[in-house]
């Protein structure tokens, strides 16, 4: 990978196993990283915990749950909310969408990364780390053909290989690598 391209967004999926993985890719980000952060995270509609509020305290960088018609920025990383599917629109800002679920979940992460390659293009970085189903494999995919890079966790290091998986089976990796690897290219854009 090279730090020469301007990429002006990257966006995360992950599901079962997420939470340590997220520590891994997010702990060593400076508050000012340039470049705005948007996961989904698989997590049921009644759960209590609130992502963000987990994974702060280990984090340099400014982590919050998006907001409707939020603008997007620069030194966050944006959290989608429990049982809302995120989306960015063309003016990048946010979106929020209660619609059907996609593979069993919402928020979906295939409904945020197919909404930020039209929006983003080949300025997005899409990466799919652990999980137990196959979303976020389309999504990849459409990122890729915009012509933006991706980026899928090592099944062999993944607590699931579900999901990076079938990523990789769909042809819509250019790189896969270990959490330190995927770690250290992030870090490469600050």
């Amino acid at each position: 990978m090279s730090a020469d391209k301007k990429f002006e967004a990257i966006v995360i999926g992950t599901s079962a196993g997420g939470l340590s993985a997220l520590f891994i890719l997010l702990e060593k980000l400076p508050a000012d990283f340039p470049i705005p952060i948007v996961i989904v995270q698989h997590r049921t509609k009644d759960q209590t915990s609130l992502l963000e509020d987990v994974l702060q305290p280990k984090c340099k960088i400014k982590i919050k749950q998006a907001d409707e018609k939020e603008k997007i920025e620069g030194g966050i990383v944006y959290i989608a909310p429990p049982d809302y599917h995120l989306l960015i629109e063309n003016d990048f800002t946010f979106s929020l969408s209660s619609d059907a679920l996609v593979f069993y979940s919402r928020p979906s992460i295939d409904v945020l990364f197919e909404s930020a390659a039209m929006s983003y293009g080949d300025t997005l970085i899409g990466i799919i780390l652990t999980g137990a189903n196959t979303d976020g494999a389309n999504g990849l995919q459409t990122i890729r053909k915009r012509g933006g890079l991706t980026i899928v966790q090592s099944p062999d290091e993944a607590e699931f290989t579900r999901m990076p998986a079938a990523a990789i089976d769909k042809g819509a990796a250019m790189f896969i690598m270990s959490l330190k690897e995927i770690q250290k290219n992030i870090l490469e854009y600050h």
